[in-house]
């Protein structure tokens, strides 16, 4: 039997867990972005590529998301520093959205160059943590890709949007609701000369 085919035994705290003799336990991985320290970057100047396409769950940004399945492109650089691991390359995705004037549908794709430091100690909101025994790349891959996706995506930079009485798409076909209006509270600005 296999080590991965192992199943998986819960002990009480009271019992002492025994070790197989043969056999190294290994940290259960949730992804492929785990990607355990060979003896190769356990040494400063040492480099290791990770070039892959994984799928994440839940990337929703304010407005726009990566949805369920949609592949991640990595292409990382490992490099081995006397701080830690310093990881460097690019990663891409494709986001989809509602228009934030018209909430048609909009989507795009986004590419990021990272420049992270992982450490044993790291610094809160700076740098990443790196464990002894591997680097766990998805939290920085998913704080990466929240950031780049758009907080306000246009389907068009001229897009019209919806009218505000009767909720007609301006981009499809012209409303004739009256909008001259006034809210009495704000008649004094239009007094104002800028």
């Amino acid at each position: 039997m296999d080590w991965r085919e192992a199943p998986v035994q819960v002990q009480t705290l009271a019992s002492p867990a025994r070790r197989h003799p043969k056999r190294a336990i290994m940290p259960s991985t949730s992804t492929t972005l785990r990607i355990p320290l060979a003896a190769a970057l356990r040494h400063p100047g040492n480099a290791r590529p990770v070039v892959a396409a994984v799928e994440l769950d839940g990337l929703s940004g304010v407005a726009a998301e990566i949805s369920a399945g949609t592949p991640v492109a990595i292409d990382l650089l490992l490099e081995r520093v006397p701080e830690g691991i310093v990881v460097r390359g690019t990663l891409a995705a494709a986001w989809n959205a509602a228009c934030s004037r018209c909430l048609e549908p909009v989507g795009g794709q986004i590419a990021v160059h990272v420049d992270e430091l992982f450490e044993t100690v790291p610094l809160e909101g700076e740098t990443y943590k790196l464990d002894e025994d591997a680097i766990d790349l998805e939290p920085m891959v998913r704080d990466s890709l929240l950031l780049e996706l758009p907080l306000a995506p246009l389907c068009d930079a001229d897009c019209a949007g919806l009218c505000a009485t009767c909720g007609a798409n301006h981009n499809l076909t012209p409303c004739e609701c009256v909008t001259t209006e006034i809210d009495p509270r704000w008649a004094a600005l239009r007094s104002l000369e800028l």
